[in-house]
């Protein structure tokens, strides 16, 4: 008793650990950069002549005076430039308005009165992977509508929030549509594949075999794990308010507001869509022109619509829920209206806290290299002579999966990865497009147990919201809820991609495993 007794004592607050995090993050650099420790990795230079050169990464020292400069000097800006911050502000007011006018119950009810638990969970699982070919929006979306949509179906919402989070982390590399970070990804593959064979071309649809197999496995195994260990492990949930019968009866006033709101939603959706459809009369005007692929068009750093998406997903909420409101008469005024577009940030402070203490941990850590430095230390170890084909197919798999740890971001790891990687595993005769696949599989598999993903925060954030024990959450629990998940998804993209090697299926159009 005396020792569970001191265990609760010492629990510490998810801030409380990221105070901890930057602490030891400021002294490690300042040990690792006393001892001078950088790493030298293999680039290409020049991308006409595929010259390849080494180029030089160090650990940036913060235990410093210059270190604490930068620190005090940042720390805000890094804060109100956080991505995921804005995103779930402006998110969380659309999703208000569809929670409080009753848009959200009325459909939840509907969908799920009378299909199986398992499904449901499928269900959400299944997109949560396939959306994200949207970038890292899904994150602020999904994550609280999962919460809302368990708990509308009477089951603990800590069920849907860690099986979105596990479903949308590994959907980071594996998905049937094409995804704007595969195309960058794609642009590193052929500048190392061209070093061994310049005329070497791929294609948008060279990966979907794979993936669409990878997208129904991973769906798969999520569900079972959810249903099977994650909601049998999780403690009773308490409900603000008893089960009626009644509340499973959908009146008429909500079925004219369903009617309304599907109405102007369709309206809505279908112009949203003609405006992202290039060659039609006014329309394509959201899209990059500049970009060649059409998902660049879409998700550039340039494109209307990407830097607008997260207004407009609001908007499509907001008129969800206020035209529902109309019809079922739960929103009779503009007073109603303007409570509503505030009520999912009513209690947000300790949100706010958290993403304040993650941003500023996530931009102190970047900026020591300590990630750079790892990554590259992992890709130089496919230079080590004597690896055979298998070997390397599970080194690179394994050096994605721990890389992802310390960089998530999949870009600048194949940045690094993508000049040795490349012409090491084609010496070997294994494709270009399937390394390409490797790797992605590897970062997938371990991405949702790293806090230094600036989206693990929204996660975090919401176990919190949704915690009813009087402890608060503790960082690592959180961590430890997705081990599970990460560890079949592992073992299962690993078989997965030997077993195709083996076979020598085609991995996508024209795209093979072999060379």
């Amino acid at each position: 008793m005396k020792k569970r007794n001191l265990k609760e004592r010492i629990t510490l607050d998810p801030i409380m650990t990221l105070v901890i995090l930057i602490v030891i993050t400021i002294v490690v650099s300042g040990f690792l950069g006393l001892l001078g420790v950088q790493v030298n990795y293999q680039t290409i230079a020049n991308d006409v002549t595929l010259q390849t050169t080494e180029s030089l990464v160090s650990v940036e020292s913060l235990f410093s005076l210059s270190g604490l400069k930068y620190i005090f000097t940042t720390t805000v800006a890094n804060f109100v430039s956080f991505t995921p911050l804005s995103s779930l502000i402006i998110v969380l007011i659309g999703i208000g308005v569809m929670e409080k006018s009753g848009f959200l119950k009325t459909v939840v009810t509907i969908l799920t009165k009378k299909i199986k638990k398992k499904t449901v969970t499928f269900a959400i699982v299944l997109f949560c992977i396939l959306s994200s070919v949207m970038g890292y929006l899904p994150y602020v979306i999904m994550i609280p509508l999962s919460a809302l949509i368990f708990m509308y179906g009477r089951r603990n919402p800590y069920i849907g929030i860690i099986a979105s989070y596990a479903a949308l982390c590994a959907g980071t590399g594996i998905n049937v549509l094409f995804t704007s970070s595969d195309s960058e990804i794609l642009k590193g593959t052929l500048l190392g594949a061209h070093i061994i064979n310049p005329t070497y071309n791929l294609g948008t649809t060279s990966f979907v075999f794979i993936m669409l197999a990878a997208v129904i496995l991973v769906a798969i195994a999520i569900t079972v794990i959810t249903e099977n260990y994650i909601a049998e492990k999780l403690p009773k949930y308490d409900f603000p308010e008893p089960e009626l019968e009644d509340d499973l009866v959908i009146t008429n006033k909500q079925l004219k507001g369903l009617v309304f709101a599907t109405i102007a939603g369709l309206i809505y959706f279908v112009f949203f869509i003609y405006c992202i459809i290039p060659g039609l009369p006014l329309s394509g005007a959201l899209l990059d022109y500049s970009q060649t692929f059409y998902i660049d068009k879409l998700f550039s750093a340039d494109s209307f619509f990407s830097n607008g998406f997260v207004f407009v997903v609001t908007c499509f909420f907001v008129i969800l829920g206020l035209f529902y409101g109309i019809g079922a008469k739960t929103i009779k005024n503009n007073k109603d209206l303007c409570d509503d577009l505030g009520h999912s940030l009513d209690g947000v402070g300790k949100t706010l806290v958290l993403i304040f203490f993650a941003s500023t941990f996530i931009s102190i850590f970047k900026r020591t290299n300590i990630g750079e430095v790892i990554m590259a230390a992992l890709a130089n170890i496919l230079t080590i002579e004597g690896f055979g084909t298998f070997p390397l197919i599970i080194l690179l798999f394994i050096i994605s999966a721990l890389g992802t740890i310390f960089l998530p971001n999949s870009r600048f790891k194949w940045a690094i990865l993508a000049g040795i990687a490349v012409p090491t595993l084609m010496d070997a005769g294994i494709a270009p497009e399937f390394i390409q696949v490797i790797f992605r599989f590897g970062e997938s598999a371990l991405m949702a147990l790293t806090p230094m993903f600036a989206y693990y925060v929204i996660y975090l954030a919401y176990l919190e919201k949704y915690n009813q024990n009087t402890k608060p959450i503790n960082l690592f629990k959180t961590i430890r809820y997705q081990l599970p998940y990460s560890i079949v998804i592992g073992l299962m993209l690993l078989a997965l991609l030997i077993i195709w090697f083996i076979i020598g299926l085609p991995i996508g159009v024209n795209g093979v495993v072999s060379i």
